[in-house]
């Protein structure tokens, strides 16, 4: 049987999912609301209402929907492997909170079990045992290579940023080798959408601090569709500059709408929309086939901006309990998956 075949009854459970995702309407119902109570409430009128228990964080309730949801997905999606490219990143935050923890245990300070999170690939207890066993051999994703090296790191160098580099390095070789091994065109298009992404963050912020060209290029990815000797030198180029200097790349298109949009703190959320949004467009003709595999990843991408839409409204709810600036929260939404 061809794959794509294989994914009928998969997109046809998704079709029947989607009637529980967040739409526009409601996520503008959330952010008129008057206060943090009110926006609860709205949420309290979804799926999100059996994790929101008395007491208990809302954070707590959205990863416990997307964790439900990643685990749902794994009972019927055929390939566990399109489920498993999003939990990768959870599994290397896991890793940094325990070598962290560990780092500062050794000078006298206390390790930070509360910041782990349960949407990783390898059960978070298990990921404990490991690390703080050094037992790393079974640990998937290159970490039984990278875990030795990064302790290495800290007894010669102590540096944390250097460590950080080399296991994002590791987290977005992982994305990319796992969806290519795949082999459907639509999930590597979005695996290097997001390498582009990130690099994109990552010129920006250290333009913003002043880093030159070669600098840079050690905290920069490759896979991406845009090579990194071409992102290099817009280090030398005003921001407004680079989408025009990127014309040939999606990437370079969807952060020409950010061009103009004042001093770095209005630009940076404006240009984390931007990129995600670029990020869902690589897999949104998904939703016209009612057999690509692709579905699956546009869904669950769908599902993280939906839950990051949430989360910033909710945030802004918290922090200006008394006047939330509502134009600007709603100028921070992302596509998600209605489009």
């Amino acid at each position: 049987m061809p794959r794509n075949d294989a994914y009928g009854y998969a997109v046809a459970r998704i079709r029947a999912l989607e009637a529980g995702l967040f739409d526009a309407p409601r996520l503008q119902r959330m952010i008129d609301a008057d206060g943090l109570d009110a926006a609860l409430k709205i949420l309290a009128e979804s799926d999100y209402a059996r994790w929101m228990t008395e007491g208990a964080r809302y954070d707590s309730a959205l990863e416990a929907e997307l964790r439900a949801t990643f685990d749902e997905f794994a009972a019927f999606v055929p390939d566990r492997e399109l489920i498993d490219v999003f939990r990768i990143p959870y599994d290397f935050h896991n890793v940094k909170v325990l070598l962290k923890g560990a780092f500062k245990a050794r000078a006298g300070g206390k390790k930070r079990y509360d910041l782990l999170t349960r949407l990783g690939s390898v059960p978070a207890d298990d990921l404990v045992s490991r690390v703080e066993s050094e037992e790393y051999g079974l640990l998937p994703w290159g970490l039984s290579v990278l875990l030795p090296s990064c302790a290495s790191m800290w007894e010669q160098s102590a540096d944390i940023v250097e460590i950080e580099r080399v296991l994002d390095g590791g987290m977005f070789d992982a994305i990319v080798s796992l969806a290519s091994s795949l082999g459907f065109p639509g999930v590597i298009s979005w695996a290097r959408a997001r390498i582009d992404s990130e690099n994109i963050r990552n010129l920006l912020r250290m333009k913003r601090f002043g880093f030159d060209s070669s600098t840079a290029a050690s905290f920069l990815h490759g896979g991406g569709t845009v090579a990194v000797s071409a992102l290099l030198p817009l280090m030398s180029d005003q921001f407004d500059a680079w989408g025009r200097s990127l014309a040939y790349s999606d990437v370079g298109m969807a952060i020409s709408a950010t061009e103009g949009s004042g001093d770095f703190d209005e630009l940076m959320p404006a240009l984390e929309r931007a990129l995600d949004d670029f990020c869902s467009a690589a897999v949104a003709n998904a939703r016209y086939s009612a057999s690509a595999p692709e579905n699956v990843t546009a869904f669950l991408w769908g599902k993280e901006m939906e839950i990051k839409n949430i989360r910033t409204i909710l945030v802004s709810k918290a922090v200006h309990a008394a006047k939330t600036d509502r134009e600007g929260v709603k100028g921070m939404m992302r596509r998600g998956y209605f489009g």
